[in-house]
């Protein structure tokens, strides 16, 4: 084994363990693992990787002579020694973390394509993907009348519209201390059966921290020396200072959060849905979620970093689906300059073309003229584009100039098609692709209030800072879209930093130039992000083109077609299941390819699981406008399942009538045991904090680090 910087690890540990539960931070503290073992050992490629004993030997780098090499790993320890003082306090932290691998792995929940659906999502989260009904149901459905069982349900799901409710009827302290000692006595016994499964010191901080000793007291009163009374005397001091129906909203919360593990999102929180700003609120404000990029959340990224192209394309599909009021209401950015283009240079245009969905309080023509407005930029940007990148061959998808306005025609692909709509005032023949001066003035009026809006830029430092490519839990190897192939399965290569890319190494080489962007702004690598919106080797997208000028300007279908890559149709082969998988990391015997991205046709009958039984597509088509169904994986610690959502009714309905999503369950695999943590890529992390401990043990015993007392309390 040899001596390796933290530095060559710090993606992996991220990408596969550091989600894995809320309670990591005082171990990446404790142990900081500044260098822990070879890259190689503690790569993505699974348990077999990690030695299962602790060799005391110290191996070293063949080029360092054995002091220099002791010398090297006694300052990888010293951080760990101060945290870890003393041998006791070492042996006392194995045994703990030696304990915990024995306990069932977290359940983790992947949900994909989000696109908007705020109110759904957060029921979907609350509910825990329905894995609460059924839990509060065997726990109580003797116990309790219908009534009661949808009030603690109804608590659970919504506690603050609740308590919210409650303090407007609830105002007699007695009636107060009635309702806190009989509804606590319930909440306390759900949190007591889903921290079972976690150890103390991870359940304990999910409780909210200026009631944690309390709560902890609480959840250790069923014994003969704290009785009734015990609990009266805290629920009495509550009453009193009109605090205890705020404390039941808290722990109403504990017991979703316990109900999770981890929540990853597979990609694509914004379009077509009413506030993806919401959606992404509601996320933040849970206590651990990773996130897996998707084409809409970098399009999203690239105009809230002042991509011009990308933030005509964010104009565009908030108008095309009338979500403008995430726009103005929820990040701060009027349109009024672009309501002032649609209404002097589109003044007279019908733009049946672009007409938009749904019910609004705006004039209907009005915003179909804003769209082509914003669709016509569009289109000139994303030309220029294109013009900067010749490396990536899209010349084809330069369309303007194409364009022949004397007959109204535009050549696409070789085929002559007529327009259906031949009004351009903006465009000039000559230069199509130059924007007017009321154009520039427009866009870059718009593209100030994008930079300016600190709740979107908040918004999109978090997505990046959870955020990866990909991810590994266990046998799942989880993407937004697919791994871009030929027709052969043979992996095919992006250009990136001048530099060809393929398979992992590519989905890698993307995730350092999201990272970067972010601080440095280059305007190549805003490009990239355009490019990965709807690039034809983007692992995001997974087309060969997206049609939006020849679906808005030409009535001949067949101009629409968009091919998708051949990994869609190939992840019904075995092979090339295991091909994928092993291209990753994951051991191909028990591995399953997640992705989202493409929606399954549920209503027709379509199967999220493909022919392979070794890949699965979780985009259910949770927006209304795409079908308004939508699925959660659930991975849980003897099987992983799909649940299959549907309708949501509203936030209002679900407090007064008890309106629910019951989602169908479908079994993707079951294990022959339950799976524990030991099992679990948090496991293996585990041992290796055990394997560094067992090394500071070492260096105290042969006195080569000096021990100090513990501080006593």
């Amino acid at each position: 084994m040899r001596l390796s910087l933290a530095s060559s690890i710090a993606g992996s540990l991220q990408r596969d363990l550091c989600g894995q539960s809320g309670d990591w931070t005082p171990l990446l503290r404790k142990s900081t693992l500044l260098l822990l073992r070879s890259s190689e050992s503690f790569s993505r490629i699974g348990m077999s990787a990690v030695p299962q004993t602790v060799d005391q030997s110290l191996p070293v780098q063949p080029s360092l002579d054995d002091g220099l090499a002791r010398d090297f790993e006694l300052a990888t320890l010293e951080p760990l020694a101060r945290e870890i003082p003393n041998i006791d306090s070492a042996v006392a932290e194995i045994a703990r973390l030696s304990a915990e691998l024995t306990l069932p792995k977290g359940t983790i929940h992947v949900i994909s394509d989000i696109h908007g659906e705020d109110k759904k999502l957060r029921h979907v989260i609350n509910n825990a993907s329905g894995t609460l009904r059924p839990l509060v149901e065997r726990l109580f459905k003797d116990q309790m009348s219908p009534d009661q069982f949808q009030e603690i349900l109804t608590l659970i799901f919504y506690p603050a519209e609740v308590i919210d409710r409650l303090q407007q009827t609830l105002r007699d302290p007695q009636e107060q201390k009635a309702y806190a000692m009989r509804t606590l006595r319930d909440l306390f016994h759900i949190v007591r059966v889903l921290a079972a499964r976690r150890s103390l010191d991870a359940a304990t901080r999910l409780l909210p921290a200026e009631y944690r000793e309390l709560l902890a007291e609480i959840l250790h009163a069923p014994s003969t020396e704290r009785d009734q009374a015990y609990i009266e005397a805290i629920v009495d001091q509550l009453v009193r200072r009109g605090r205890v129906l705020h404390l039941i909203h808290l722990i109403g919360r504990v017991v979703r959060n316990l109900a999770i593990d981890e929540l990853i999102i597979a990609g694509d929180c914004w379009d077509r849905g009413p506030r993806g700003d919401h959606v992404v609120e509601y996320l933040m404000q849970q206590p651990n979620v990773s996130f897996i990029w998707g084409n809409h959340d970098v399009a999203w990224l690239g105009a809230c970093l002042g991509h011009e192209a990308l933030i005509c394309h964010v104009l565009r599909i908030s108008l095309r689906y009338r979500r403008l009021l995430q726009l103005e209401e929820g990040y701060g950015i009027p349109i009024e300059p672009l309501d002032l283009l649609a209404r002097t240079v589109y003044a007279n245009d019908p733009a049946t073309n672009f007409e938009v969905k749904g019910p609004g309080m705006r004039e209907k023509v009005m915003m179909a003229r804003m769209q082509k407005a914003a669709s016509v930029m569009q289109f000139k940007l994303e030309g220029q584009v294109i013009a900067r990148h010749p490396e990536w061959q899209m010349e084809h998808r330069r369309l303007l100039h194409r364009i022949n306005y004397q007959t109204g025609t535009i050549e696409v692909d070789g085929v002559e098609y007529p327009l259906t709509d031949v009004n351009f005032p903006t465009i000039n023949p000559e230069n199509p692709y130059e924007l007017t001066a009321e154009e520039r003035l427009c866009v870059r009026r718009i593209r100030t209030s994008f930079l300016s809006s600190q709740k979107l830029w908040k918004q999109m430092r978090w997505m990046i800072a959870q955020g990866n490519m990909y991810l590994r839990r266990e046998e799942h190897l989880i993407f937004h879209g697919c791994v871009p192939v030929d027709e052969q399965g043979d992996f095919l290569s992006m250009t990136i930093d001048g530099k060809p890319y393929t398979g992992r190494a590519l989905f890698q080489a993307i995730e350092r130039v999201v990272y970067r962007v972010v601080e440095t702004r280059k305007r190549d690598d805003l490009d990239l992000l355009w490019y990965l919106w709807s690039g034809p080797q983007s692992p995001l997208f997974g087309k060969d083109r997206i049609a939006t000028l020849e679906s808005s300007l030409i009535a001949d279908k067949r101009a629409h077609q968009e091919t998708k890559n051949p990994y869609f149709r190939l992840i019904h082969e075995q092979w090339f299941c295991e091909k994928i998988l092993a291209e990753f990391g994951v051991e191909p015997a028990n591995g399953l390819i997640v992705n989202g991205h493409v929606p399954v046709q549920v209503e027709k009958g379509e199967s999220p699981l493909k022919r392979s039984g070794m890949a699965i597509t979780i985009d259910g088509a949770f927006s209304e406008s795409l079908g308004d169904h939508g699925f959660t994986l659930v991975l849980e610690p003897h099987r992983t399942a799909l649940a299959l959502h549907y309708h949501f009714e509203s936030v209002e309905a679900a407090i007064s009538r008890g309106a629910d999503i019951i989602p169908s369950i479908t079994v993707v695999r079951e294990w022959d045991r339950p799976k524990t943590i030991a099992d679990s890529q948090r496991g293996r992390r585990l041992r290796s904090i055990i394997e560094q401990l067992e090394r500071l043990v070492a260096a105290y015993k042969n006195h080569e680090l000096r021990e100090r007392p513990t501080a006593m309390v």
